[in-house]
């Protein structure tokens, strides 16, 4: 069974960029082979500030989102969080997408493909990263980071990478394909 990547839209707000990003790295990934890739899109599970009444550790969730957002969560080996920069931190939306569930994240690695003005969202990366890892998460040392956003979207609203951007992701999906392997018996 082929290792299953879900590279998450962590932006939920109107007008984001996130989708287009999302899209290339999705076919980056789908070339390079190493994970069945699924686009996941935090918008589409409409997530509400925190609402379940029992810890997430010990999932008994009485939501349908949560559910269903769980079932998503679980269904992954690694994960990309393709995330932009709000503040110096990441989005809202992501915080508390990886809040809904504890144990769905447990012992598996992810990546990010950072976002923004000048900084490419590294800031807000940073901080996803010591997020992740109370998850029990492994984040990657490597990352995607792409400075002045805008400047990679023509006209159509269609993403253009660079050498530098590809082979980026390439490096960190290598690693990702590493990480995923080796927590194998830690998620079985």
């Amino acid at each position: 069974m082929s290792l299953k990547l879900h590279i998450v839209i962590c932006s939920t707000r109107p007008g984001r960029v996130g989708p287009s990003v999302a899209r290339w790295f999705h076919e980056y990934a789908r070339q390079h082979g190493g994970f069945n890739a699924e686009l996941v899109d935090l918008a589409d599970f409409n997530l509400p500030i925190y609402d379940e009444p029992v810890h997430p550790r010990m999932q008994q969730y009485e939501h349908e989102h949560t559910k269903r957002w769980s079932k998503s969560v679980a269904a992954a080996d690694a994960y990309v969080f393709v995330t932009p920069e709000y503040n110096y931190s990441p989005p809202p939306s992501l915080i508390n997408a990886l809040d809904y569930v504890y144990r769905e994240w447990n012992y598996k690695p992810c990546g990010f493909v950072g976002y923004g003005g000048v900084s490419g969202g590294v800031r807000a990366v940073q901080m996803a990263k010591l997020h992740a890892t109370t998850l029990k998460m492994m984040p990657m040392v490597e990352g995607v980071m792409v400075p002045v956003v805008a400047s990679h979207i023509n006209d159509s609203g269609v993403f253009g990478s660079n050498e530098l951007i590809d082979a980026s992701a390439k490096t960190m999906l290598d690693e990702l394909v590493r990480w995923a392997d080796a927590l194998k018996p830690l998620r079985a």
